[in-house]
């Protein structure tokens, strides 16, 4: 099994909200001997969308090529203004240049998904980034996780992710990894 972890932020630093939750997922996923990526938008250089070019960009077949070669997909946004990041669903938006594909844009895979707020509004990017998912033909677990900033780690100026949250990553970790069983008609 593949995994990419897609960090839909713009933050740079070393201990970002962002960059810490995507070790967490990766850590755990290696752990379970799922080879995993991180996709930091933040590092791609993706483009703004623009169907009109004769030619797709390189950052942008990278980006296809990893997403259409994972089987799970982990999203992470901070929220918005009520949304998530126009630059994440600007780099979502390139996969159209699969449309034309057997199986175009993310058809059948598995997505996860997490947004973290200052308030409580957290549930409103996770609802976006559902939509999203499955315009793409994905299929979004039945579990996600809304995040309170304050809440998510252990202490003042700790980079160490609370029990709360901890037990919430790990729950949408083992629902996403489990086995798929097939339906018997």
């Amino acid at each position: 099994m593949k995994a990419i972890i897609f960090n839909g932020s713009l933050e740079r630093r070393t201990l970002s909200t962002s960059g810490l939750i995507s070790d967490y997922f990766s850590e755990r996923l290696k752990r379970l001997g799922i080879h995993t990526d991180i996709f930091t938008l933040a590092d791609s250089g993706i483009p703004l969308f623009d169907v009109t070019l004769n030619k797709t960009p390189l950052a942008v077949e990278r980006m296809t090529q990893m997403f259409t070669d994972a089987d799970l997909h982990i999203w992470l946004a901070p929220l918005y203004h009520g949304s998530i990041p126009g630059v994440m669903k600007n780099c979502l938006d390139w996969l159209e240049v699969t449309a034309n594909r057997k199986e175009p844009y993310l058809t059948d895979k598995t997505v996860g998904l997490v947004c973290w707020a200052d308030g409580l509004q957290a549930m409103q990017g996770i609802n976006a980034m559902d939509s999203i998912a499955k315009s793409l033909r994905a299929w979004p677990l039945p579990f996600s996780v809304p995040v309170l900033r304050s809440a998510l780690f252990a202490g003042d100026n700790s980079t160490e992710i609370s029990d709360l949250y901890s037990g919430k990553f790990n729950q949408l970790i083992s629902i996403a990894t489990s086995k798929k069983v097939a339906l018997i008609d």
